[in-house]
């Protein structure tokens, strides 16, 4: 193909010009068609992508793009189906261990040609996200940060400081509690709230690496390493340190105890921010703070759920495929879409927009050591599904562990 030859005679420095000059270039050269599966159904999300697609229709005008959305609980059921039976030529997906299945069954192509050069410094923080066995088999185009957002007031009320490690962790919680509040709210009714706890826990007791093999099924549930994590969790829990009765609660039904002062703190997503300032929470009174070391030399990783689009390897139009690819990685157009979906653009030289949240997740993701894409995304579905039911069972009774790890290891050898 003409791309794969023009991008052979570049080079790797040449490469990286893929979102700008050489693009245009090529502007010319690229006909016939393109079509493009997205699952961004909601209004905001489906208006940027098809505003990113319009303005990469003007640069190629020749290219036929054929549009279609699917509702996301649909796509997720449909997609093994669409990239096998008539795959279209790009598809959005999620990076990490959910793309993993679809490369090793052959349905993505690898797209490491894109993976070079000034690109691949710019998209750095996700190497690791997008890559498996060596190579990278997509390209991402937002992410969010999770870390605690916390009352400021508060902390300057009982003189508090954002913790840098696990002891400082507990000391403020402690201070929290003897003021009459709790230190975190959540609501687990849902389960997934529950996993952000274990994740950190275990990203930062036992690291990155170990993380992504316990979430591949490579590590047993009752492993030691495993034990270790939920007896930190259960410090926490014998303190008091979460607001009760969390299980009767979603995470938007959790939210008015850090509203009214009752709870100092959440561990959640940046999407936590729209509807504390909607409740009347003013940016003075609002922090937020990368979640603690605990064991010290450990790398901090953070959870980042990375959205992505990917390149079916039954696509009929590669060509055009990766320039679209190309275009999605480019700095200004990922600064469009950042503003749009109210996500932070993975390309490192994109703007950030004008909020103190997004500037903090932009700077800590960047220099994170690597992304996790949060236990529901790394795990397979029944497997994170199993999990998070037993996380929850775990803050309501602790003393269940042995069971609920038993069960969590009884699953883990069947479904891998």
């Amino acid at each position: 193909m003409r791309f794969f030859k023009r991008m052979t005679l570049l080079g790797a420095a040449a490469a990286t010009l893929l979102g700008g000059s050489v693009l245009t270039q090529a502007a010319e050269e690229l006909s016939g068609d393109l079509n493009i599966f997205l699952d961004t159904s909601n209004p905001a999300p489906r208006a940027a992508m098809e505003g990113m697609i319009e303005r990469f229709q003007k640069m190629h005008p020749d290219v036929n793009i054929k549009t279609t959305i699917i509702d996301s609980e649909g796509y997720k059921t449909q997609i093994r189906n669409f990239l096998s039976a008539n795959p279209p030529d790009v598809v959005t997906w999620f990076a990490g261990n959910r793309m993993k299945p679809y490369v090793e069954t052959g349905l993505f192509e690898d797209v490491s040609v894109l993976w070079q050069g000034e690109l691949a410094e710019e998209l750095s923080s996700t190497r690791k996200a997008m890559t498996i066995d060596g190579k990278q088999w997509g390209i991402p185009y937002s992410f969010y940060q999770w870390g605690v957002y916390y009352r400021e007031d508060i902390y300057k009320e009982l003189g508090l400081t954002e913790p840098k490690n696990w002891d400082e962790f507990k000391a403020n919680c402690q201070k929290i509690i003897d003021s009459g509040r709790k230190c975190f709210s959540i609501g687990t009714k849902f389960l997934w709230t529950a996993a952000g706890w274990f994740d950190y826990l275990d990203l930062r007791q036992n690291g990155y690496e170990f993380h992504m093999d316990l979430t591949d099924g490579k590590i047993s549930w009752e492993d030691q390493r495993v034990r270790d994590v939920f007896a930190l969790w259960r410090e926490l829990i014998d303190m008091g340190a979460f607001v009760d009765n969390h299980a009767a609660y979603s995470w938007q039904e959790a939210l008015p105890f850090m509203v009214k002062g009752e709870a100092a703190g959440y561990l959640l997503g940046n999407f936590i921010v729209p509807p504390l300032r909607e409740a009347g929470l003013t940016d003075d009174k609002l922090g937020f703070y990368q979640f603690p070391e605990i064991v010290a030399g450990i790398p901090l990783a953070e959870d980042a759920p990375t959205n992505s689009f990917h390149v079916p390897s039954g696509a009929k139009n590669k060509e055009n495929a990766l320039a679209f690819l190309a275009y999605v990685a480019d700095a200004d157009n990922q600064s469009i879409l950042s503003e749009q979906l109210g996500q932070l653009a993975v390309n490192s030289k994109s703007k950030v927009p004008d909020d103190k949240f997004m500037e903090t997740g932009f700077e800590m993701l960047g220099n994170a050591y690597a992304l996790a894409q949060f236990f529901d995304r790394d795990a397979p579905s029944e497997m994170a599904r199993i999990g998070m039911e037993g996380f929850q069972e775990f803050m309501v009774k602790p003393d269940n562990l042995d069971r609920i790890l038993a069960r969590l290891e009884r699953a883990r050898q069947r479904i891998y």
